[in-house]
């Protein structure tokens, strides 16, 4: 089952994508895209978690399209917004 969110950020569309692609990557991810969308992969606690994004004005919009049963979507959200603002 798909979770969808959205995170408010301030400054520019590129300062929040290079958080993203930080963090995904120093967990051994991928992070592909441009400033209005993409895709990334990456291993949370030994779990595959997928999904894409957009950017619209000040909001990245989320989808995981793929991660664990046991790891709810509240969880997920939390700890991008921790790494991401």
């Amino acid at each position: 089952m798909a979770c969808q969110f959205s995170i408010q950020f301030s400054g520019s569309a590129d300062e929040i994508l290079q958080k993203a692609k930080h963090a995904v990557v120093a967990q051994g991810g991928s992070f592909e895209g441009d400033l209005q969308s993409g895709n990334f992969d990456v291993s949370l606690l030994s779990n595959r978690v997928a999904g894409s994004y957009i950017v619209s004005n000040q909001q990245l919009d989320l989808t995981i399209t793929e991660k664990p049963m046991f790891i709810p979507c509240n969880a997920i959200e939390s700890f991008l917004i921790s790494k991401l603002t």
